[in-house]
């Protein structure tokens, strides 16, 4: 981990922090930490930052509990099961504290791609990219009309509807490590999509997240494509 790499990870930790004392007190958010109160409440107040491993263990145990706890209570779900995570996905600011809970908390290497599918998944790609500090683009269902070369991705679904995915040629090199992610995952089909895209580009996958899991098959199906970590922050 560079410095800047440590930094942000640094700044993280305390936004985590600042997040969980919004309903807490300082006794409060020492007995789910396991850290000094007053150590709490300088970090909150910006006078000192946490070290590295302590920002470390703040982000990957406490940060993904309380980022999974918050998610949680922004999803809602109606009668039929449909999810409506608008909440979430256009909430910039929560989605920048989520990307270093994924960053630290998940197997993942680090990409020199993050990739998604437009359109609900792109602010979600976003903040992944700007913590890796690397690359982010998304798939379309249709083509931009200056670009040339594209890479294609077609599918049938279970419903008998052909969907297809465009995606620049430009947007992925040939050895790329790419982190394939999306705000939900139900059954896999769109993952899939994606994961095809990366094979025809002759890049390597980093990984498949989603912020929320409809169910289990959509995890299984990407996990019978990959070899690499598979995972989704909560479950519905």
């Amino acid at each position: 981990m560079n410095r800047a790499e440590k930094a942000a990870l640094q700044l993280r930790a305390v936004d985590v922090l600042r997040m969980l004392k919004e309903t807490r007190t300082y006794d409060e958010l020492a007995e789910t930490t396991g850290l000094p109160a007053g150590d709490l409440n300088r970090y909150v107040n910006g006078h000192v930052l946490p070290g590295t491993e302590r920002a470390r263990e703040v982000v990957e145990d406490v940060g993904r509990e309380a980022i999974a706890d918050e998610l949680d209570a922004r999803i809602r779900v109606d009668d039929e099961g449909y999810v409506d995570n608008s909440g979430t996905v256009f909430d910039q600011s929560f989605l920048d504290l989520v990307a270093p809970v994924v960053a630290n908390g998940f197997e993942f290497n680090r990409p020199d791609v993050v990739l998604t599918a437009a359109t609900d998944g792109i602010t979600l790609a976003a903040s992944l990219a700007s913590y890796y500090g690397t690359r982010c683009a998304y798939a379309k269902k249709s083509k931009e009309t200056a670009v040339e070369e594209f890479i294609e991705a077609r599918q049938r679904l279970q419903s008998g509807i052909e969907l297809t995915y465009y995606l620049p040629a430009s947007a992925v090199d040939a050895g790329d490590s790419v982190l394939v992610v999306d705000d939900l995952i139900r059954s896999g089909e769109t993952q899939e999509l994606l994961l095809d895209i990366v094979e025809t580009s002759e890049a390597a996958v980093a990984g498949v997240f989603a912020l929320i899991a409809a169910g289990d098959d959509g995890i299984e199906r990407a996990r019978e494509r990959t070899d690499a970590p598979v995972g989704a922050l909560t479950t519905v």
